[in-house]
Formats: C-alpha cells, sequence, structure tokens
C-alpha cells in the first residue's frame, strides 16, 4: 500500500492541509494517525481529487421544449397555455399493469410490489400534471384519493424529481 503524508497530499490535491486534515477524520481519504500524524493511502487520495474534478450537473430548467421533449402534450385555451404531463406516474415510480377490462392486474412502486389497491390510491391521488408555460412551473392538480404509502408532499417531490432527471438525460 503506497502512502503519503498530509503535506503531500494538500499540494497534490491543491488543496490546503487543514482540508486535508478534515478529509481524514470525516474518512473521505483512508488515512491513519501514525506517531501524530496523517499517512494517507495515495489510491484513495486519487479517488477523492477524481470527485472534485467531476462536472457539476448541468442546471435542469422546466421549459416548454423540455417538457415537450419528454412526452408532455402542449394545450392551449381560454388564455391558458398549458403543456400536459400524461405519463407522470413514470416519475412517481409506480407502474402498473391492467387486465383488459381496465382493472389493476399488479402494481410496483419503486421497484417493489404493493397492493392493487394501494396502486389505484396512488394513481387517483393526483388528478392532473402540467406545465404553466406563462409562469414557468410545473403544477399538480390533486384527485380525492389518499394513499397510505405516500403523502402528498412525498408525491410532489418524488414527481417533481422524476420530471428533472428526465429533463436532465435529454
Amino acid at each position: 500500500m503506497n502512502t503519503i503524508t498530509a503535506p503531500i497530499a494538500a499540494q497534490q490535491a491543491g488543496v490546503s492541509i487543514t482540508t486535508i486534515r478534515t478529509w481524514c477524520r470525516r474518512g473521505a481519504v483512508a488515512a491513519a494517525k501514525v506517531a501524530g500524524r496523517w499517512v494517507i493511502e495515495a489510491a484513495s487520495l486519487a479517488r477523492r481529487i477524481a470527485i472534485g474534478t467531476r462536472k457539476p450537473a448541468k442546471p435542469v430548467a422546466f421549459t416548454l421544449d423540455a417538457i415537450t421533449a419528454i412526452g408532455g402534450a402542449r394545450w392551449t385555451k381560454g388564455g391558458k397555455d398549458r403543456v400536459y404531463i400524461n405519463g407522470w406516474t413514470q416519475y412517481l415510480g409506480l407502474e402498473i399493469e391492467h387486465y383488459r377490462s381496465g382493472n389493476i392486474s399488479s402494481a410496483a412502486l419503486h421497484g417493489e410490489s404493493i397492493s392493487n389497491s394501494e396502486a389505484y390510491r396512488l394513481a387517483s391521488a393526483v388528478h392532473k400534471v402540467y406545465f404553466d408555460v406563462a409562469d414557468g412551473k410545473v403544477y399538480i392538480q390533486w384527485g380525492n384519493s389518499g394513499p397510505r404509502t405516500m403523502t402528498r408532499d412525498e408525491i410532489a417531490a418524488a414527481i417533481f424529481s422524476g420530471i428533472r432527471a428526465a429533463i436532465a438525460a435529454l
């Protein structure tokens, strides 16, 4: 195992010795104290430096083009200009299979099986999800159902997060 001292590690990483010591204390790099001084594993430091040099994630903006690109359907009427997100359940992580009759045959939330009745409650908790072109915000119109597995805040956060991830993947 190749090890280096804190001053050499700081020089290699382009940070202060204090930062290196903090990384050592917090476990951000593999290190041990020997005779009162930090000795850092060189490979661990290289991994930590690589993390710091990654490009920051590009900011995700809710725009007409972006929402349309992920499958939104534009609708204008009566002075309103919206893009409806019809497949919002995918952003929630809800997967539903149906019989030919339309009834739910099986369901999963984030890959874990859930009851058909809970899937129905989740799916009917949200009436519509849409992007308002005028103010650039995504809105949720709530339905009448109250699911047991998630609160409205959790549902909204999951939908917004899923939409952001889909736009970022474009």
